[in-house]
């Protein structure tokens, strides 16, 4: 798994929600209260901390995490794009099975968004001021950035947040369940168990939700970023799950140069992920078809995109 990351996607179970997740009060999105001083961090969340920091700089040192975007020594052909967005938009990496999420490949169904995804940011106790504007200001750049390459409309807000990212040290993880159900009226409790017992070895994850009765498509979504990340894991994390969150829940051991693959190598999102991104929301698809429908289409979209059969 990349980065040791787990991406528990709903979709992989399309758990139902009811339309009100669609347009959330502002009293949806609480924020812990102000505090004088964040408590000190439980001896486990500073052992996590200690081991994401030796994670970041293993990795480094081997020449992973890059944020070059792979453009000079990862060519690519229009084919093998085509065939890496099949792989990774339309197959689930995971699936609900006995109430917890296995990992699984699954052929699924296109999925995204249709209504303008609105990006919240929340953080637990243990995250300081300085570090929260770091925070909105990494993923306010990241949502203009989705917004321009999607052609979708994604952006940032303070409340009444569709897509919420929490940002949490293992302490509020633990707790974090309340929070989530306001968030989200009608989460099972199956994704509140995950999201309070992930361990160490889940970096990040995203779950992305729809409405119950409707085409596979998305109105709700929480990202699970941990504090204790330093930095580039910390991006990394969000420049995955959030794109994950918006309708590419799988990884593959083919892709490359690009963030949705287990091999480390890429930090951040690549060119190549931006182009599997404008063919997910290229009006010419649509939520619901099936990967052998798909196909030629994607394989269209794909060489027009990269000039032509390669």
């Amino acid at each position: 798994m990349r980065h040791g990351l787990t991406h528990l996607m709903s979709g992989a179970a399309l758990l139902a929600l009811s339309a009100c997740v669609v347009a959330p009060a502002p009293d949806l999105s609480p924020r812990p209260e102000p505090r004088a001083e964040a408590p000190a961090p439980s001896a486990e969340s500073q052992a996590f901390a200690r081991y994401y920091r030796s994670v970041e700089a293993r990795l480094v040192s081997d020449g992973l995490l890059r944020t070059d975007g792979g453009q000079t020594d990862a060519p690519f052909s229009a084919a093998t794009l085509a065939a890496n967005f099949e792989r990774i938009a339309l197959y689930d990496e995971y699936t609900l099975s006995g109430g917890r999420f296995v990992q699984q490949q699954t052929p699924s169904r296109l999925r995204r968004w249709e209504q303008p995804v609105r990006i919240e940011a929340h953080f637990g106790r243990s995250v300081d001021a300085a570090q929260q504007a770091e925070d909105r200001s990494v993923l306010s750049t990241y949502a203009s950035r989705l917004a321009r390459v999607t052609g979708h409309p994604i952006s940032t807000v303070t409340s009444g947040g569709n897509f919420h990212v929490l940002y949490l040290d293992r302490d509020d993880q633990r707790s974090v369940g309340e929070l989530v159900r306001r968030l989200v009226p009608g989460v099972g409790p199956e994704t509140i168990a995950e999201i309070e017992a992930l361990p160490r070895s889940t970096f990040c994850s995203v779950y992305a939700f729809s409405e119950s009765g409707s085409r596979p498509v998305y109105v709700a979504a929480i990202a699970i970023i941990r504090d204790e990340h330093p930095s580039l894991l910390r991006r990394s994390c969000v420049h995955e799950e959030v794109a994950q969150g918006l309708g590419l829940p799988n990884d593959s051991p083919a892709a490359r140069p690009s963030i949705f693959n287990d091999d480390e190598e890429f930090a951040l999102l690549t060119p190549h992920d931006e182009l599997l991104l404008r063919i997910l929301y290229d009006r010419r698809l649509s939520p619901g078809l099936q990967p052998a429908q798909a196909r030629p289409l994607v394989r269209t979209i794909a060489e027009e995109l990269l000039g032509g059969p390669s």
